[in-house]
């Protein structure tokens, strides 16, 4: 047994919160060796993040992808609202500010059409498609939701209705991202796809097809401001 493992074991919070924060410290750091370097690290945390998910998988049972005609119509229209609002309303960036010419994009970096480009495009679309979803889900969703509605958390049946918790889990989600007004609308959505549904994988595909159509939009019109 790996200690990762062993230690995602030692509680049901172990299991939802541990692997999150493992991927926001990578996420965190991305960028702090050099405008280089930050999308071989994305490529690494994006491999450390399936591997995570492989870990957590057994221990976390409401971790199962789900496809409904609710989570198709949210995953479009959370990708709508992100790209429709972005220009009218002022953005945070907890994070700090990227020098001139070091924002992510690879097209720039090494050159429209080239291999490496279009390499680092595809990791980036895939692990936000498919790495982010279940690992954002698990914990703002399944954990931190119920969490906010009673400190047992698993005694809290997935898709309850907590108006206070929806309120502050939305916003919280909301504020970890620079595009806050979408973010928060986005978490609202999402979770009101869980309480609809009564499980956790809606919410996943939702996500995964929001993020997809979002990769496809940021490289066919040069958004790159939106990665």
């Amino acid at each position: 047994m790996s200690p990762l493992r062993d230690f995602l074991q030692r509680s049901p919070a172990h299991a939802r919160v541990a692997p999150f924060f493992i991927f926001v410290l990578l996420t965190a750091g991305q960028g702090l060796l050099g405008p280089d370097v930050k999308y071989w690290v994305y490529l690494l945390k994006t491999l450390v993040g399936v591997w995570l998910i492989w870990e957590m998988r057994s221990l976390v049972p409401e971790m199962r992808w789900a496809v409904s005609w609710e989570a198709l119509v949210v995953g479009v229209l959370v990708c709508v609202l992100w790209v429709g609002l972005d220009p009218y309303y002022p953005k945070i960036d907890i994070h700090s500010e990227p020098a001139p010419g070091d924002e992510w994009n690879p097209v720039a970096r090494y050159g429209a059409g080239s291999a490496m480009a279009w390499f680092f495009i595809v990791v980036r679309i895939a692990g936000s498609s498919v790495v982010v979803p279940p690992l954002e889900e698990v914990f703002y969703r399944s954990f931190l939701y119920r969490r906010l509605i009673n400190d047992d958390f698993l005694q809290v049946p997935i898709g309850r209705l907590a108006v206070g918790a929806f309120v502050a889990c939305s916003a919280l989600f909301g504020l970890m991202h620079t595009q806050w007004l979408p973010g928060i609308l986005c978490g609202m959505l999402y979770l009101g796809l869980v309480i609809r549904k009564k499980r956790l994988g809606d919410a996943m595909t939702a996500h995964a097809i929001t993020n997809f159509l979002l990769g496809l939009w940021v490289v066919w019109n040069d958004a790159w401001h939106f990665w």
